[in-house]
């Protein structure tokens, strides 16, 4: 039986580590800031990474690259160039902005967040799937997503589970969920959290620097 998500949705809060209350990690959106020439579209669900210039920009690739991870991008704020008026989007769309008027980021932030992610490919089995946790992993389609509602396609790279230190997340397990427990197809709703977080080297790993360009 096909899982009812196998296809990418990003990477959604969903609880924190430890004895923390959940509030789903989401950063005060005056904290963060989308360049106004940024023509890069960052969807909702999105890894993204702190530039040297103070903003924020989409992950460089679906690895994640050399710089450490800000967070997850949740939408954002910005004034459009054509009406005037305030828009609230799940995604920024790399143009239609004002330019005289800041793009305010939400950001999950938080070093402590666990997120749920859709598997790329089958697990094999429950059995197969319990022995990989706490393995690594890259994503796969980390930088793509859907402009008609701008969700990130984003998923776990089944194949990348490894115990090697630089890949971008850390398997601690899945959601008993009825509708996607088909361990033999993609679209396993992992939970996982960021090996490196820009925020925090609380994970054995110094902190990472800014990209010094837009992505």
């Amino acid at each position: 039986m096909a899982n009812r998500d196998s296809t990418g949705y990003g990477l959604k809060p969903y609880n924190k580590t430890g004895g923390n209350s959940n509030s789903t990690g989401m950063g005060n959106y005056t904290a963060y800031e989308i360049k106004n020439d940024n023509s890069t579209a960052i969807y909702k669900g999105s890894v993204v990474i702190p530039l040297s210039t103070g903003y924020i920009s989409l992950v460089g690739a679906a690895d994640g690259g050399t710089v450490a991870p800000l967070g997850v991008f949740m939408g954002c704020e910005y004034v459009s160039s054509t009406t005037g008026k305030p828009v609230w989007s799940n995604y920024w769309p790399g143009s239609g902005a004002d330019s005289s008027h800041p793009i305010k980021a939400f950001v999950a932030d938080d070093p402590n967040q666990v997120f749920v992610v859709a598997s790329d490919a089958s697990l094999t089995s429950k059995a197969n799937a319990r022995a990989s946790v706490f393995l690594n992993a890259d994503m796969s389609s980390g930088t793509s997503g859907s402009t008609t509602n701008g969700q990130s396609t984003a998923q776990l790279g089944v194949s990348t589970l490894a115990t090697t230190a630089g890949l971008m997340l850390r398997l601690t397990g899945w959601v008993e969920d009825a509708d996607n427990q088909d361990f033999s197809a993609a679209g396993i709703p992992c939970l996982v959290r960021f090996t490196t977080h820009f925020n925090a080297d609380s994970l054995g790993i110094v902190v990472g620097t800014p990209a010094t360009t837009g992505v």
